[in-house]
């Protein structure tokens, strides 16, 4: 399997975001709109197993790396949600 970029060639942005699309199990929980418990229970299995698999092929220099950079990218996830419900919002008043 060829080896992905996580970042857009031109903008040097993160664009994992986008991979995400190609998930079968998140284009079936955002087809209605909304996501419920079960869905986002069944995604946390998903990530927990990925996560164990991974981590258990690391040394603790990969380890601490990697660390970081969940810690990292969780952050930036909230952080551009949040951004993106307050433009919207900002949107609405003043339509």
């Amino acid at each position: 399997m060829a080896r992905a970029s996580w970042f857009d060639d031109a903008t040097e942005v993160p664009h994992l975001a986008e991979k995400v699309n190609e998930l079968d199990a998140f284009a079936n929980a955002m087809a209605d709109g909304r996501v419920d418990k079960n869905e986002l229970e069944a995604q946390q299995e998903r990530l927990i197993a990925a996560m164990k698999t991974v981590e258990a092929d690391l040394s603790d220099e990969q380890h601490a790396k990697v660390t970081v950079l969940l810690v990292e990218l969780t952050a930036y996830d909230i952080m551009r949600t949040l951004h993106e419900l307050q433009v919207e919002r900002l949107r609405g008043k003043f339509k």
